[in-house]
């Protein structure tokens, strides 16, 4: 029997269908993220806010807004 020369993955179509369909998702959501997520948001006082709940202190100022702005 003659042996079959190794042909490349490419040359099959639901290969190349797979990396296309993997190449656009991988754009989605780098671009998703460059567009919500591109800078951290830090609330003021964040890190008292954060000791307060989970000790259970009362002395956090309740007057501070919980939730983002939206940009």
């Amino acid at each position: 029997m003659p042996e079959r020369a190794p042909t490349s993955h490419w040359r099959i179509p639901l290969v190349r269908e797979i990396a296309v369909i993997l190449l656009i998702k991988l754009t989605l959501l780098m671009g998703i993220k460059a567009i919500w997520f591109s800078e951290p948001t830090v609330p003021k006082d964040g890190q008292q806010r954060i000791e307060a709940h989970l000790l259970g202190q009362a002395s956090a100022p309740s007057s501070l807004p919980t939730e983002e702005k939206p940009r």
